[in-house]
């Protein structure tokens, strides 16, 4: 039996109930995008909210990288579904206090940030919103992708007997990859055209917390190997009460891909990886609803949902 949702998604769960189908929307509330059906093809849109405090420390980011990982997180959504990023839009509330002690460079430095990367990846800036109050800096970006017809990758079709997948090596983020990390927007398309994607999600929450994601949308369960879980060198290095295998496993934000395929297509994968990026399979989907680590002796352990979650709702 899978864990219970935390209360952050316990909500999306309730809006996403409340909200129910339409005839347009393909996938709606519950995977990275929305995938909305146009008469000229499939549209992705996705938005996501940065908080000071939560997500960034001014003491120890620049305006540069905030900007730069807002636009990021969403491209990461959009390689999620093995689409194509086209459109953002960017809402800025700016603290009265910042703007006193900075004038206009702060909002410069962070619009640097973005338009870095949104000119890196094709994707053209086309407005949102600007405000100011007294609480802290808050940063949404809406954004909005493209993906031919019966190409969007959703967390929702792994079967039992698909082989599981990481790109990059996984853990320690905090020690500064959240802020400059690659979106897999490039790897998603190469991966989608080596073959068949059954199931993806981009690791935001942490490696456990996002195949749980994929798990209760595909109905399946999964048996991870310990030994082929590949652990960063800032999680190797990691000098805390957390093993780096931990690290790896919950630690979050580290934004790679996480995907299941045909066995195989997953062998042809392993012979010959097409990204320039490590390639790693982790693990089999098989029936039922647990996720399991098979660990280095062979014994099996039942995994709770690690990894970050928004107290949401709860109390």
């Amino acid at each position: 039996m899978l864990p219970e949702r935390t209360s952050e998604f316990q909500l999306i769960e309730s809006f996403r109930a409340a909200i129910g189908n339409s005839s347009h929307v393909l996938t709606g509330i519950g995977d990275d995008t929305a995938v909305v059906e146009r008469p000229d093809g499939l549209v992705l849109l996705a938005a996501d909210m940065l908080l000071e405090g939560v997500h960034f420390d001014l003491s120890a980011a620049t305006p540069f990288q905030v900007g730069r990982k807002v636009l990021a997180v969403n491209l990461s959504d959009i390689a999620a579904m093995a689409g194509r990023p086209k459109y953002a839009l960017v809402s800025l509330a700016l603290s009265r206090s910042l703007q006193k002690e900075t004038g206009s460079d702060f909002a410069g430095e962070l619009f640097r940030g973005l338009h870095s990367l949104a000119a890196e990846f094709d994707t053209v800036i086309v407005g949102g919103d600007t405000n100011s109050w007294d609480g802290p800096v808050v940063i949404n970006v809406a954004i909005l992708g493209e993906v031919a017809e019966g190409n969007a990758v959703t967390r929702s079709a792994a079967q039992p007997g698909d082989w599981i997948f990481v790109t990059g090596r996984l853990g320690g983020s905090i020690a500064g990859h959240h802020f400059d990390f690659t979106p897999r927007v490039n790897e998603a398309l190469a991966l989608r055209e080596s073959g068949s994607l059954h199931a993806m999600i981009d690791i935001s929450d942490g490696l456990i917390a996002d195949l749980y994601h994929i798990l209760e949308e595909s109905g399946v369960g999964a048996v991870i190997n310990e030994v082929a879980i590949p652990i960063s060198a800032a999680a190797a290095a990691t000098n805390d009460e957390r093993s780096p295998l931990e690290h790896a496993l919950g630690d979050g934000e580290d934004f790679e891909l996480l995907f299941t395929v045909s066995p195989e297509d997953g062998q042809r994968l392993v012979d010959d990886n097409p990204l320039t990026i490590p390639l790693s399979h982790i693990g089999e989907i098989v029936a039922g609803e647990s996720c399991q680590l098979r660990d280095n002796s062979g014994k099996l352990i039942t995994l709770p949902r690690l990894g970050w979650s928004h107290n949401v709702g709860g109390s």
